[in-house]
């Protein structure tokens, strides 16, 4: 078998599709692809919990939160972030990160969070609903405001 592979040079799959998928990749594609496969694992699970990768647009990473609570705390994380990215990639690839609303998105590792819709049911009515509905001025914020918490009540 050596005899047949010296003459015909008879080179391995991995060894010959290596660098065609690298002349291929002229943008690092496939880098990325590696980094959103291992997100939890190169920002750690506190992180990665909270961040998802949605992408990148040029040296940008973006990067998918929850909620804009969390979207503004990890601002603060985003040159740890960068520098953990980077160094995984083997090169500064990232020099900025952006943060999205998740809004419905999956992010590129396919984390789906919870997406059945909640179920939220009415509150209580308050059994002295509207007692004090007279001393208070019709025409100040609290008055206006308050009679519209009444409203939530009333039977449509």
């Amino acid at each position: 078998m050596a005899l047949f592979r010296r003459k015909y040079r008879i080179a391995r799959a991995g060894e010959t599709l290596r660098p065609l998928l690298q002349r291929l990749d002229d943008k690092g594609a496939l880098k990325l692809v590696r980094l959103w496969n291992r997100w939890d694992t190169v920002m750690g699970p506190e992180v990665a919990g909270m961040a998802r990768p949605l992408g990148r647009r040029g040296r940008t990473l973006l990067l998918l939160a929850e909620d804009s609570m969390v979207a503004q705390e990890l601002t603060f994380f985003a040159p740890q972030m960068i520098q953990r990215a980077n160094a995984f990639l083997g090169e500064e690839y990232f020099d900025k990160v952006r943060f999205e609303l998740l809004n419905g998105r999956v992010p590129l590792d396919g984390y789906r969070p919870d997406s059945a819709p909640r179920k939220s049911s009415p509150p209580p009515k308050p059994e002295n609903l509207g007692e004090i509905l007279d001393e208070l001025d019709e025409d100040s914020p609290v008055g206006r405001c308050y009679r519209a918490y009444i409203g939530l009540f009333r039977p449509r």
